[in-house]
């Protein structure tokens, strides 16, 4: 990483920006729950100017630094950490157990931390600047964007565009991944109850063994992805959890499924939700059992918008060149409630490369840890980005 892509005022700040990064690790906090690191968070927003607004949805902070007439900016950063024990001895591993930072967002709060102090003390643009600190974005208690959109949050603080940020491991540090158009997954959550007869294990025809029926209907539902999807549109369902009974010689009562759905375009997620239906119905009634399909809070494709891909891809030319970008960069199946806001407001949500990393492994691993030397890359693209945008 060259020196000369930092911005100046966040180099200064750098090894802050790491003791902050450090300190929010330490303390890990559930969705809903992340009083301390709201408290944290605005307190530094206070010290800096910002307008610090009534909590939403909890625990959501939302910040507004104004400088005289212009666009609207909004940027955006989640609170909330993983129900996962961290693996590791790292002075700053999560001392809260049964809780960590799992994916990164305690980077993602001091690089936008370290933005919000440079932006607020060089105002070299004109406009409104719209923070957004969400809490529950890994979906624990419901997903925070959406609560935060039934409690009116671009009506209470509109914006005529709005950007996030999010490591990705294996990315190289100094690369941005941007694409247009659907980026990531749709994903819902399914579950199956399947109702049988159950009885003796030594008289099974005596029962509608709901055991068998779930086997069956685990094979079924792989046809749906080859049979009904496209082959050119990405699908994936996904069994992740089988349970029924818990003794050898009883047919249990009931068993139940827990799927994963992702699609890339909402109509065919549309198509797999209906053809779950059908199917798990349909499949459960032949053998003289009962299903009832129970559809979970999921999240939509999130489609970025052409118009702000394409500044923040320039943003990134003109300051790293075009080495700077992810090239042929593709969506993923990974799923994020930014898709909410993205349906209402038009803005990116891109990606930046966290190297190796600290653990060297994927987010949601008890072995993960955010890469520090990206801090000063996405704290300086958020402010080039700003200056950009607001001018």
């Amino acid at each position: 990483m060259h020196e000369s892509w930092i911005t100046p005022g966040i180099a200064e700040i750098t090894p802050a920006m790491i003791e902050l990064r450090r300190a929010i690790h330490a303390q890990p906090e559930l969705g809903h729950e992340e009083f301390l690191t709201r408290e944290r968070v605005a307190q530094c927003l206070q010290e800096w100017g910002y307008q610090i607004h009534p909590a939403m949805a909890g625990t959501a902070l939302v910040a507004t630094l104004r400088n005289g007439q212009g666009p609207r900016l909004g940027l955006r950063a989640e609170l909330d950490a993983l129900p996962i024990q961290e693996q590791g001895e790292r002075p700053w591993r999560s001392r809260i157990p049964g809780k960590m930072h799992a994916c990164g967002h305690d980077g993602h709060i001091a690089m936008l931390l370290a933005a919000a102090w440079e932006l607020a003390r060089k105002p070299a643009w004109r406009g409104t600047l719209q923070l957004f600190f969400q809490p529950a974005e890994e979906g624990h208690g419901g997903s925070g964007a959406r609560h935060m959109l039934e409690e009116q949050v671009f009506e209470r603080f509109p914006c005529d565009a709005i950007f996030a940020l999010h490591n990705s491991p294996g990315m190289p540090l100094g690369k941005f991944g941007v694409l247009a158009g659907p980026c990531m997954a749709s994903t819902d959550n399914i579950v199956i109850l399947i109702h049988g007869a159950g009885g003796h294990g030594a008289m099974p025809d005596k029962t509608q063994d709901p055991v068998v029926v779930g086997a069956s209907l685990v094979m079924a539902l792989q046809s749906l992805v080859s049979r009904n999807a496209p082959p050119s549109e990405t699908a994936i369902v996904t069994v992740g959890a089988f349970l029924a009974g818990d003794a050898a010689n009883v047919i249990p009562q009931r068993a139940e499924l827990r799927l994963s759905v992702r699609a890339l375009q909402p109509e065919v997620r549309q198509m797999l939700r209906q053809r779950i239906k059908s199917l798990a119905e349909l499949h459960a009634s032949s053998f003289g059992a009962r299903a009832e399909v129970i559809f979970g809070e999921g999240y939509p494709v999130l489609v970025n918008d052409p118009g702000a891909s394409a500044l923040a891809a320039q943003v990134i030319r003109d300051w790293l060149g075009e080495e700077g970008l992810v090239p042929d960069m593709r969506p993923i199946c990974a799923s994020d409630d930014f898709a909410f806001w993205l349906e209402r407001v038009p803005g990116c949500y891109l990606l930046i490369g966290n190297g190796d990393g600290a653990g060297g492994c994927e987010v949601h691993h008890p072995g993960y840890d955010f890469n520090d030397q990206a801090l000063p890359l996405g704290a300086s693209f958020w402010v080039r980005l700003a200056q950009r945008f607001l001018t």
